[in-house]
């Protein structure tokens, strides 16, 4: 990991910088897969804003865990894990989010925040979406899978990852 990316665990008071972080990724990553109206609609930084504030500081979300990955001062990733919604799944977490930069990708801030939120020796599942070659690559060579089940959410075709907790990631 280059050593100037720093991971940690986030605070109540990264949210702001949290959520624009997390506003930035969907605008780059999702740009002609989600509308347009979606990625550009000036209260998504607000909204994104609560869901942050709601995830570091609900009860509901005790079990989740959330990190940060900076550089230099500047937020620049976030994850987060938490149990299943569905209280049927054959996994024990799920990653619900995970966000770098497209300008840090590559400077290992992706791997050290899925270190930071997932043990490696849990079952995990994850919805990535499709087509999105990198982040789908990324999850394999991080003993991730496709188990063949899609979905679509927030107009994106996604597809489910799972790695079942055997399977040992890359080491750092």
């Amino acid at each position: 990991m280059d050593s100037s990316v720093t991971v940690r665990e986030a605070r109540v008071e990264d949210v702001a910088r949290m959520a624009r972080v997390h506003v930035r990724c969907w605008q780059e990553t999702y740009r002609g897969l989600m509308p347009d109206a979606v990625l550009d609609d000036p209260g998504l930084p607000a909204f994104r804003e609560r869901f942050w504030t709601a995830a570091l500081t609900d009860e509901r979300y005790r079990a989740n865990r959330a990190a940060v990955a900076e550089r230099r001062g500047e937020l620049i990733g976030v994850a987060m894990s938490g149990p299943p919604l569905d209280a049927e799944a054959a996994w024990a977490r799920q990653l619900y989010v995970l966000y770098v930069h497209a300008a840090d990708h590559g400077t290992g801030a992706g791997p050290a925040l899925l270190r930071a939120v997932l043990d490696a020796a849990e079952s995990v599942a994850l919805w990535v979406a499709d087509p999105n070659p990198r982040a789908q690559a990324f999850y394999r060579r991080h003993g991730f899978v496709a188990d063949g089940t899609t979905q679509v959410q927030d107009g994106v075709r996604e597809i489910r990852m799972v790695r079942d907790g055997q399977v040992r990631p890359p080491a750092p």
